[in-house]
């Protein structure tokens, strides 16, 4: 079989995608997409994905985007890391994987490049993000907390630590206010998984809790 390929940046979201393969333990090779360069925005690469985004995951039916798909797709492939689809557990899951994408990640985004979205305020980008934060605490954690770690910890682990790095200016609460997603956090940090993707990409011993800025072997986080 050939081996899946993950178009990625160290410390991108495709961090999120090569933590779920190593999880899975299944075969893949990596391709650096150049951010310097603007590599992601170039045809050849839009051809993979029309949003010009990170990441890109080649598989045997064609490239796929969009993070939480991919997520998805590899857990019901290999059977693993999410409540299959006749479990009771599939629905909740399903919300909250969607609410990792279209609410907690676009808000991010929102606060980490305010060039790309003018009409979101500094203020009101951060304080989105402290409001689904607090839902999180209040209402994933407890969903998560019934399952193994999974593709919902994969998704959401990177996201805490790019908050506590990024914009370098801001000043962003310790984890340690939100006691249910650091424990999260923990618990991801001790799967073999990430300390072979932290290895990959230069993320430190402790990426999740007690993050510093990557040192990539190879291309830039940003």
């Amino acid at each position: 079989m050939t081996p899946l390929v993950l178009h990625y940046a160290p410390d991108n979201a495709s961090l999120c995608v090569r933590l779920a393969l190593e999880m899975l333990g299944t075969p893949y090779r990596t391709q650096l997409v150049d951010r310097r360069a603007r590599a992601h925005k170039m045809p050849e690469y839009l051809l993979r994905n029309p949003m010009g985004l990170i990441p890109v995951l080649e598989t045997p039916g064609g490239p796929m985007f969009e993070t939480g798909a991919i997520l998805l797709w590899l857990a019901d492939d290999a059977g693993r890391l999410f409540p299959a689809p006749a479990e009771a557990a599939r629905g909740p899951a399903l919300s909250w994987l969607f609410w990792l994408s279209n609410a907690l990640h676009p808000a991010l985004r929102a606060r980490f490049y305010p060039r790309q979205f003018p009409e979101a305020a500094p203020e009101a980008a951060r304080a989105r993000v402290m409001e689904l934060l607090e839902i999180a605490e209040a209402r994933l954690f407890p969903v998560m907390t019934e399952m193994e770690p999974g593709i919902l910890d994969c998704y959401l682990a990177p996201m805490l630590r790019w908050l506590a790095l990024y914009p370098e200016e801001g000043d962003w609460p310790p984890l340690s206010r939100w006691p249910g997603l650091e424990s999260l956090a923990k618990r991801m940090e001790a799967e073999p998984a990430t300390a072979r993707a932290a290895e990959a990409e230069g993320l430190g011993p402790a990426p999740f809790t007690r993050p510093e800025p990557c040192r990539p072997r190879e291309g830039s986080a940003l």
